[in-house]
């Protein structure tokens, strides 16, 4: 008894004279933190995820010839996700084009094409580590495993085929678990790490992916024209609003350059300006918005003609 009395003494003491700064914190999980970019909300690209591939060794030696990396799946869902949470894209099914062209069948809607895209993302898993790191006191000890992860993402113009922008990004997810004089948490391998640190890093891309594409024209077409009113695809859940201006360009005519091999389109010629007055439509896919000549005259043969946002 007198023992015990001794030993609960000098633990009590141990307590009170140790700083609370001394002892860990007992977390079972600490999350990366994914913010939503602060973006300037702007007029929708339309987008698609193409490839996404998982260059590290991480999860891939148990993968039968031909099986599909559940990694690089799991980025790019992650990567589609975050580009239609981010309200900036129409974003449009690339990656199971076999399914979707299965389901066209059995819906009868071959006839209707599918909709192009201006960019195309593709991207990799290019690092993808995990670190335990651990401490030991005489009544108390710490653990805190950590995973890095990092992506790259390349946007290509479909129409050239050209890489035209590259963006890099990291995310860090960890966990931490401590004891005291045997009190505490103890946590084993913790997998969840690895899809945070993924998503942290595809959210770290995300703000320079949007800026670098809200710095490409947004253009949309002329439906058609009757009397004084101009129809245009594009609404509000686009970006539209009531009192927008925009250019109409005849279409500039595209030269092969004998430097880059690459066809290169001259800047075509405004022949108008038109100011949108009222929208129509009742989904995103099926807006259209009413418009009206401010400047110049349309020509009667509308075939070509671009309406493009004024910088």
């Amino acid at each position: 008894m007198r023992l015990c009395t001794r030993a609960s003494a000098l633990f009590g003491a141990l307590l009170v004279a140790a700083p609370v700064g001394a002892w860990p914190e007992l977390s079972l999980a600490q999350d990366a933190e994914v913010s939503a970019p602060s973006v300037r909300v702007g007029l929708k690209r339309r987008v698609a995820v193409g490839r996404f591939s998982n260059s590290t060794p991480y999860g891939r030696l148990l993968l039968s010839p031909g099986e599909a990396d559940p990694v690089a799946t799991q980025a790019s869902d992650m990567l589609t996700n975050a580009l239609v949470g981010s309200g900036h894209f129409f974003v449009f099914e690339r990656g199971d084009l076999q399914a979707l062209s299965a389901e066209r069948v059995l819906s009868d809607a071959e006839a209707q094409r599918l909709v192009g895209v201006d960019t195309l993302l593709l991207g990799s898993i290019t690092q993808l580590g995990r670190r335990n790191e651990g401490k030991q006191g005489f009544l108390n000890s710490q653990r805190r495993q950590a995973v890095n992860a990092t992506v790259e993402i390349r946007l290509v113009d479909v129409r050239t085929g050209r890489v035209f922008f590259t963006a890099s990004g990291s995310g860090e997810a960890t966990t931490e678990t401590g004891e005291v004089a045997g009190f505490g948490t103890r946590a084993g391998y913790d997998s969840t790490l690895n899809d945070q640190a993924i998503n942290a890093a595809i959210a770290d891309t995300m703000t320079q992916v949007i800026n670098q594409l809200q710095q490409r024209a947004w253009y949309t077409d002329i439906l058609r024209v009757s009397g004084d009113n101009v129809f245009v695809s594009g609404g509000p859940s686009q970006g539209l609003s009531s009192g927008d201006r925009f250019r109409v360009e005849s279409p500039g005519e595209v030269i092969t350059s004998a430097q880059s091999g690459l066809p290169i389109t001259l800047p075509g010629t405004q022949v108008a300006e038109i100011e949108l007055v009222s929208f129509f439509g009742e989904t995103p896919e099926t807006e259209g918005a009413v418009a009206r000549v401010v400047q110049g005259e349309l020509p009667d043969n509308i075939a070509g003609l671009r309406v493009t946002e004024i910088r």
